[in-house]
């Protein structure tokens, strides 16, 4: 299967390097450029792309703009946004909003490339050191505790467990060898939990978790 990638980002020596570089994988084609935030819903509904990968700072509409509304339509494709910061503010929001993952501008090539195929197989790009690394570092003390507590008091016993431990940035099959569960088990959870919740990926689950203060507790 080709995966379809649009490229948004407002320098076009960027464009023309990612261009390059994803058009030497023979399963990825690119299917379109923008240069502003402001042009991507239009061009997604018009090229059904499979993976945006979107500047986050670009002067008209910005990347996070972008993706909250591209997160609006009814079936979106998942988002990657390009960074130079590796512990942007605007990254975890970006998160929040919808996007599948990060990666730095000067991430190898291969491993762009290999973003894009995660992303599109429904896997987050944050391993989940990462994700830890990520959210300890930006999310800061002030949490909406009991917002999040709230939310999380919706899912059962056994699906609250598995959120908890995608908070802690266990893999699935930490999760089943944790708490004894079949592989499929796991995933059945963790489709629920998603469902519930109206969330679109796993760190976006960890991300609540976080703000629930639950990543610590026994």
């Amino acid at each position: 299967m080709t995966i379809r990638v649009l490229l948004v980002d407002d320098d076009p020596l960027v464009r023309s390097g990612l261009r390059l570089m994803l058009g030497a994988a023979q399963d990825i084609e690119v299917t379109g450029e923008a240069a502003d935030g402001a042009e991507v819903t239009g061009l997604v509904e018009r090229l059904a792309p499979d993976v945006v990968l979107m500047d986050i700072r670009m002067p008209g509409m910005d990347g996070l703009a972008a993706t909250e509304s591209l997160r609006a339509l009814p079936s979106p494709p998942e988002v990657v946004m390009l960074t130079t910061f590796n512990a942007d503010e605007h990254v975890l929001r970006a998160l929040r909003a919808g996007a599948a993952g990060f990666v730095l501008k000067d991430t190898p090539p291969g491993e762009i490339v290999e973003a894009v195929r995660r992303v599109a197989a429904g896997d987050p790009v944050l391993s989940p050191a990462v994700t830890q690394r990520l959210i300890a570092h930006v999310t800061g003390p002030a949490r909406e505790t009991h917002r999040a507590r709230g939310r999380l008091a919706a899912l059962a016993e056994r699906e609250r467990e598995v959120a908890v431990a995608i908070g802690r940035g266990r893999s699935n099959a930490e999760i089943a060898a944790e708490l004894y569960m079949s592989l499929p088990t796991v995933k059945t959870h963790v489709s629920r939990v998603l469902a519930k919740l109206g969330l679109n990926n796993r760190v976006q689950i960890a991300l609540l978790v976080h703000d629930a203060g639950l990543t610590d507790e026994p």
